[in-house]
């Protein structure tokens, strides 16, 4: 694979996360993802374009594009793993650390991460590793839950990961894969009230809801 720049590797991680959680990828929304302006979306994707990584109209990574994001992707979950279960690094944390790690860490690195975690499947948040095999569950929404409803917490969207703030209340109510969520009420405007591992009620808005993946039967 040719040598790109961050930025290169950045934008083609946010379009392939986008797509990944069935958003479409035009411009606003990688600015949002990104946190930049429309304008410097504009000039990174025209970049891309030129460099055979994108196609426009709509937004589509070429098979360059989409080899150069999975990398990305994969090595950015590896060290997520890597910084919670060998370093233990406080599970909210890896997020923002592994976006400095993904970009840093060579094919005899990532092949050593590999071999001292066991082959691992997905990121401590429960979002696959690109080329780990992982097969997913059925999963709904946390936002779909029936009241009494009891089933596992799988997977935290990406774009939650993006909220520091976010995964801190997640990481404080406990709100991690592998918890058991039971659904005690919904109010008007959409936000839940569950129990988490049969202990605290915790109140989760919409927005949030939405982005919760719980398994189903």
């Amino acid at each position: 694979m040719a040598e790109y720049s961050v930025k290169y590797r950045e934008y083609a991680e946010a379009i392939w996360e986008l797509e990944e959680e069935r958003i479409e990828p035009i411009q606003a929304r990688v600015a949002d993802w990104l946190g930049v302006s429309r304008a410097a979306v504009s000039e990174m994707v025209r970049k891309m374009e030129d460099e055979g990584l994108v196609t426009t109209d709509p937004i589509r990574l070429t098979p360059e594009g989409r080899h150069l994001a999975e990398v990305v992707v994969r090595r950015h979950r590896l060290a997520e793993r890597f910084l919670s279960e060998v370093l233990a690094l406080p599970w909210a944390k890896v997020h923002a650390e592994a976006e400095v790690w993904e970009t840093m860490i060579s094919d005899d690195v990532e092949a050593a991460m590999w071999a001292v975690m066991e082959n691992p499947t997905t990121c401590p948040h429960g979002n696959p590793i690109p080329g780990a095999g992982y097969k997913p569950p059925r999963m709904k929404p946390m936002a779909e839950m029936e009241a009494g409803e009891r089933l596992r917490l799988e997977r935290i969207s990406e774009e939650l990961e993006l909220d520091a703030e976010m995964m801190g209340f997640l990481d404080d109510s406990a709100l991690r894969p592998g918890a058991v969520v039971q659904l005690d009420r919904r109010d008007p405007q959409g936000a839940l009230t569950v129990q988490v591992n049969d202990d605290a009620r915790v109140g989760v808005g919409l927005f949030a809801a939405e982005r919760l993946f719980v398994t189903t039967p």
